[in-house]
C-alpha cells in the first residue's frame, strides 16, 4: 500500500518502510509525525481525496535533522567584477512506519 504526502509545498509518494528527505520539520529525532494522505493506493483501486483522504494518514518518525550539499551562485564580469553566494537546505529525514488507509 502507499499514499501521496504533502509538506513543504512538495508532494511524496510513500509506502511504508521507506525512508524521505522533505523540507525542515520542526521536531527531535525520534520524534512521531503525521501526515494526512492525499491519495491512497495499492492492490485494489486508489482513492483520491478532496483535498484529502478521510480517515486515511501516514506516520513516520524523524531519523535526522541536516543540511544539503551546498550549492554556489557565482556570477562574472566582463570588468573583473565577481559575486560568490552559497547555501545550503535544511531538510528533515523521515522512516515512514505505517500507511493508515
Amino acid at each position: 500500500m502507499y499514499a501521496v504526502i504533502q509538506t513543504g509545498g512538495k508532494q511524496y509518494r510513500v509506502a511504508t518502510g521507506d525512508t524521505v528527505k522533505v523540507e525542515k520539520l520542526a521536531g527531535d529525532v525520534g520524534a512521531k509525525v503525521k501526515f494526512e494522505a492525499l491519495l491512497v493506493g495499492g492492490e485494489g483501486e486508489a482513492r483520491v481525496g478532496k483535498p484529502t483522504v478521510a480517515g486515511a494518514a501516514v506516520e513516520g518518525e524523524i531519523v535526522a535533522q541536516g543540511k544539503h550539499k551546498k550549492v554556489v551562485h557565482f556570477r562574472k564580469k566582463k570588468e573583473g567584477w565577481t559575486k560568490k553566494r552559497g547555501h545550503r537546505q535544511p531538510f528533515t529525514e523521515i522512516k515512514i512506519t505505517a500507511v493508515n488507509a
